[in-house]
């Protein structure tokens, strides 16, 4: 799940991570008065979308304007910047083309900077570490630092059986060429962000820029933060952030019916229980020639309702000419699965075609309501049977 940088700030700075005095502002009247709650003379504009490089974007009724990102010295030019972001589209690298409406301002104190760096927290699944990446190209994408200047990230990882020690914040400061107060103020930084990481049980943190002021300090100027969503039931005020008119509608659909539902751009949609399996099936759809239009995984335990929301859920997307439905019943039963499609496709009224595999539990069953259905389901034996008939039937749907 991620959240808004006023968010994260939000957050962080309960642990004691440095960020500059801000306010979240709803509407361009709460930009100005969030301005005139700051000391000044610099006010800095932010506009709060859920993508990367505000920035460098562009507003789509002003693309060759300034970007969701501004400076201004007086609150007239915050009143004016306020009105140039607020309910407009904000086109960024991460948003695509189509671009997010800004919806919430951030409004935070200028702050004199002296050297801007990189630092974020992860998860090395590879070495089951918590992984600090710092780099002294401060505010550019991370990714571009390490495909032309690899040596300038540098790794520490935190075994989590112990934990973070000074030393290992040391070694960050010492790799950035950190001394006397801004070394001390970076070993403070660092531990901070650690304890902040574990405890709100965050899947990445990323400080970009984290800079040095002018005064020694080392502060947070920027703040990304993404949380593992399997332990949002035990960070309830995490979990209040969620921001649902971020999320695709698909997805926050499927987060309400506890389904892990994720869209693509293919158009064949994909109804299964399992994640390998899931993955299996896209694979092999791609194997004979089809694109996978989502993944969709309706879990062991789903019941009727589930199954109903699920396969209606497929359907919405309009770029879906053809659905595969491919069940192992072990937990799941054949026949509940049979049930909740053959009511979603009469009530949504199916105009594409359906290919269903299923195998396991009370499969005949399954296979009797389906039969019984009157609807045009194709049936299939096996998997590599079920990914070749859907193929073929959308691409004679897509041809006719």
């Amino acid at each position: 799940m991620n959240i808004h940088e006023y968010q994260a700030k939000e957050l962080l700075r309960k642990y004691g991570v440095a960020v500059p005095d801000g306010f979240a502002a709803m509407s361009v009247d709460e930009a100005v008065k969030a301005a005139e709650k700051l000391p000044g003379p610099l006010y800095v504009v932010k506009s709060q979308i859920h993508a990367g490089g505000r920035g460098a974007g562009h507003f789509k009724n002003d693309p060759k304007g300034k970007g969701g990102v501004r400076l201004c010295k007086t609150i007239d030019e915050v009143r004016a910047a306020a009105s140039a972001m607020m309910n407009q589209i904000l086109v960024t690298k991460q948003t695509g083309a189509e671009g997010k409406e800004v919806q919430r301002l951030y409004i935070t104190d200028g702050v004199d900077i002296s050297k801007e760096y990189y630092c974020s927290v992860v998860l090395d699944r590879a070495t089951s570490r918590v992984t600090f990446m710092v780099s002294t190209e401060g505010g550019m994408d991370i990714e571009e630092v390490a495909e032309s200047s690899p040596e300038k990230i540098h790794k520490v990882g935190i075994d989590p059986a112990t934990g973070m020690w000074p030393f290992h914040a040391r070694k960050l400061a010492f790799a950035l060429g950190l001394a006397g107060d801004s070394n001390k103020s970076a070993v403070k930084f660092f531990m901070a962000l650690y304890k902040a990481f574990t405890d709100l049980d965050a899947s990445i943190v990323e400080i970009n820029p984290m800079i040095v002021t002018e005064a020694g300090g080392v502060m947070a100027l920027d703040a990304k933060m993404n949380f593992d969503e399997n332990a949002l039931f035990r960070q309830s005020q995490v979990a209040g952030m969620r921001d649902e008119s971020e999320e695709d509608e698909k997805e926050r659909i499927a987060h309400e019916y506890d389904l892990s539902y994720v869209s693509l751009d293919g158009n064949i949609g994909c109804m299964v229980n399992g994640a390998g399996l899931a993955m299996s099936t896209m694979d092999i759809i791609q194997l004979y020639g089809g694109h996978p239009a989502n993944f969709l995984d309706v879990g062991g335990g789903a019941n009727r309702e589930k199954v109903t929301a699920a396969f209606k859920l497929i359907l919405s997307d309009k770029n879906v000419q053809g659905v595969l439905v491919n069940i192992f019943g072990g937990i799941m039963k054949c026949d509940v699965i049979a049930e909740g499609v053959v009511a979603a496709a009469k009530e949504v009224s199916l105009s594409v075609p359906l290919v269903v595999r299923l195998e396991g539990t009370n499969v005949e069953k399954g296979k009797e309501i389906l039969l019984k259905s009157g609807l045009p389901i194709i049936a299939a034996e096996n998997l590599a049977d079920a990914a070749q008939k859907v193929v073929e039937a959308t691409q004679k749907a897509q041809a006719a």
